[in-house]
C-alpha cells in the first residue's frame, strides 16, 4: 500500500514530526464538540502513519477519518511540533481520490461544472429559478432543500445575483491618477455570483489608489474546493488556467481569503514537475489579499480611506477567516483600516480567529458539526455588542449569516470592502 501514497509520502516528514501529545485537542474544533480521536491531528496523524507503513488500505473509514477535517491550521497553531497535518491530511485525500474517486456529487461539481464558468453561471441561473418558487427566509435568505441547493439541507444562503460580476465590471478600470501597479482582480466564485458588489467596491478602492485593475474574463475557480478535496488531476487544469490568465501582472489581487490562500498554495500541492514549481512559486509571490495590499504594499495614507454615511456610528467586530490569518498571516492589516475608519467604533471579540466552522464542503458534509462550531462565533459577536460583524471572506459570510439567522440576531455580516470609499488625492501645489 505504501508504495501508492505517491502525494502523502511527499509530506512524510510531518507526519512523523507529530509527539502524540494531544495538545492540538484543546483547540480542534471539531473534537471538541465530537471528542472523538479520529477527528483529532493526532488521530489522523497515526491513521496516515499506518497507511504509510502498509499497514492500513484506504478503507471507506479511512476517508471518512481524513474528511473530518476543517483544514482550518489551528492545531498546526498550537501544535509545540509545528506538525503540518494539514499537508498529510490534503495529500492522503488526493491518493484516496486517484485509487478510489471522488464520492458521485463532488465529481460532477468538481470535474463537470466548476472548471467551466459559463456552464458553472448557467447552473446558477437554474438554482436561482428554483429559489424564486420558495418561500422567503430572513433577509436576503431563502431555505433550499440540499437536493436543489447542495448547500445543506435546510441553511440559509443568499441569493444568487441577478448579474453576474463579468456582466458589470469592464475588464480594465484605469487608475485614478498616476498608475503605481498594473494588477489583475481575481473575483473569486463567490464574489463573481453572489456577491458582486464586494467586486465592485474593491475595484473601486483600488482603482482611486492609482492602480490600473483588470478584470481577466479568462480566470475561473481557484481550485482550493477541489484539490483540498483531493482531486489534483483537476485542480491542475484550474492551476494551469489561472496562472496563464495572471503571471504578466504586477500583482494578483483578491478580496476572498479561501481563493488568496488557494492561488497561493498552487506550488505545495500541484507542482508535479520542477518547471511547474518554479512557475507556480513566482506566481504564488504576486497573490496579495486586498487588505495586505493596500496596508503592505501600497502604503496607503488611511486619512483618505472615508467610512460610508450608513455605517457612521456602528459598532463593528472583525473574524479573522483561517484562510487569511492561519494561511496568509494577515491579521493585523485589516484592524488597521477599520481603526482608521473615522465615525466608526471597533471592538474585538473573543476568539475572533476561532473557526465558524464552513471549511468549504465540510459545511455540506458535515452540517450538523459545523453548525454547532459556528454557535460559538455567534455567542462571541453577541458578547462583543457589535451591530455589524466585518470579515474578508465571501465563504465566512455566508456561514456566519446562516449561524446569525438561526438564532435571530440582528446583526450584519459584511465583507470590509462594503464599509469605505477613497477620498481623491490632495494635489500639491
Amino acid at each position: 500500500m505504501a508504495e501508492r501514497l505517491e502525494n502523502t509520502r511527499k509530506f512524510q516528514a510531518d507526519v512523523e514530526q507529530c509527539m502524540k501529545c494531544g495538545f492540538c485537542g484543546y483547540f480542534c474544533p471539531i473534537y471538541r464538540e465530537e471528542h472523538e480521536e479520529k477527528g483529532l491531528a493526532r488521530g489522523k496523524d497515526q491513521l496516515i502513519r499506518s497507511a504509510l507503513q502498509g499497514e492500513q488500505d484506504l478503507t471507506k473509514g479511512f476517508y471518512e477519518a481524513i474528511d473530518n477535517c476543517l483544514l482550518c491550521r489551528t492545531c498546526v497553531q498550537y501544535c509545540p511540533a509545528k506538525t503540518r497535518i494539514d499537508h498529510a491530511v490534503t495529500a492522503a485525500r488526493a491518493d484516496y481520490v486517484a485509487e478510489k474517486n471522488l464520492p458521485p456529487a463532488k465529481r460532477i461539481v468538481f470535474r463537470y461544472v466548476l472548471p467551466h464558468r459559463r456552464l458553472f453561471g448557467l447552473a446558477l441561473r437554474l438554482a436561482s429559478w428554483f429559489q424564486g418558487l420558495l418561500p422567503r427566509g430572513q433577509g436576503r435568505f431563502r431555505h433550499l432543500p440540499q437536493f436543489l441547493s447542495a448547500l445543506g439541507a435546510g441553511r440559509a444562503i443568499p441569493d444568487i445575483a441577478p448579474r453576474f460580476l463579468r456582466t458589470i465590471l469592464p475588464e480594465r478600470s484605469p487608475a485614478a491618477g498616476a498608475p503605481k501597479y498594473r494588477i489583475g482582480f481575481f473575483s473569486g466564485c463567490a464574489t463573481e455570483y453572489v456577491f458582486p458588489e464586494i467586486g465592485e467596491m474593491i475595484v473601486d478602492v483600488l482603482r482611486n489608489l492609482d492602480c490600473e485593475v483588470v478584470f481577466d474574463r479568462r480566470q475561473g475557480c481557484c481550485g482550493a474546493p477541489v484539490y483540498l478535496s483531493g482531486d489534483f488531476h483537476t485542480a491542475r487544469k484550474m492551476a494551469a488556467r489561472n496562472v496563464e490568465a495572471f503571471e504578466d501582472y504586477d500583482y494578483v489581487v483578491t478580496g476572498c481569503a479561501t481563493c488568496g490562500s488557494g492561488l497561493s498554495e498552487y506550488p505545495t500541492y500541484l507542482a508535479d514537475t520542477p518547471e511547474k514549481k518554479e512557475r507556480f512559486e513566482r506566481f504564488a509571490a504576486k497573490v496579495k489579499d486586498f487588505n495586505k495590499f493596500v496596508i503592505d504594499v501600497l502604503a496607503a495614507d488611511l486619512d483618505r480611506l472615508t467610512l460610508k454615511p450608513r455605517f457612521h456610528g456602528k459598532t463593528v467586530t472583525w473574524h479573522d477567516p483561517c484562510h487569511l490569518a492561519r494561511y496568509q498571516e494577515v491579521r493585523t492589516q485589516p484592524r488597521k483600516i477599520l481603526q482608521a475608519l473615522e465615525g466608526l467604533r471597533f471592538v474585538e471579540m473573543s476568539d475572533a480567529d476561532r473557526c465558524c466552522g464552513l471549511g468549504g464542503s465540510f459545511s455540506i458534509t458535515h452540517y450538523d458539526v459545523s453548525r454547532k462550531i459556528a454557535d460559538h462565533k455567534s455567542d462571541a459577536i453577541a458578547a462583543c455588542g457589535a451591530d455589524a460583524v466585518v470579515t474578508a471572506c465571501p465563504g465566512c459570510m455566508i456561514q456566519l449569516r446562516d449561524a446569525l439567522a438561526r438564532r435571530n440576531m440582528d446583526v450584519e455580516v459584511l465583507h470590509i470592502g462594503e464599509l469605505f470609499t477613497v477620498r481623491p488625492q490632495s494635489k500639491q501645489t
